[in-house]
């Protein structure tokens, strides 16, 4: 993933977790909203709570990588945070996977 396409400013998670729409799953959080831009950008967040920063940097790695397996059915011109939950902790990288995709098919 280019870093075109990342979120990373604070002050952009937060306005579209603040006024974006949200979908949830049990294992993910997707919060999301329209941009100005042609293409898509993508904000990942794992909790501190949830491990140390190696672990929490592998999770980052293995949504990136299901983002990129899916990225070209992904341009709507919108912002995406996603939010990894407790229980996607140990599963494996296809039920991941799966439960991504339908969680954001589920937008439309």
């Amino acid at each position: 993933m280019r870093k075109l396409y990342i979120v990373k400013n604070n002050r952009d998670f937060e306005n579209i977790i603040s006024t974006g729409k949200c979908l949830k799953n049990k294992y993910f959080v997707v919060h999301y909203k329209n941009n100005e831009l042609k293409y898509d950008r993508f904000g990942i967040s794992v909790s501190k709570k949830l491990g140390n920063s190696v672990f929490r940097n592998k999770y980052k790695r293995i949504i990136r990588s299901i983002l990129d397996n899916y990225k070209k059915l992904y341009i709507n011109n919108e912002d995406y945070i996603i939010i990894l939950r407790k229980e996607a902790i140990n599963k494996d990288f296809n039920i991941l996977q799966k439960e991504l995709f339908s969680l954001l098919n589920k937008k439309g």
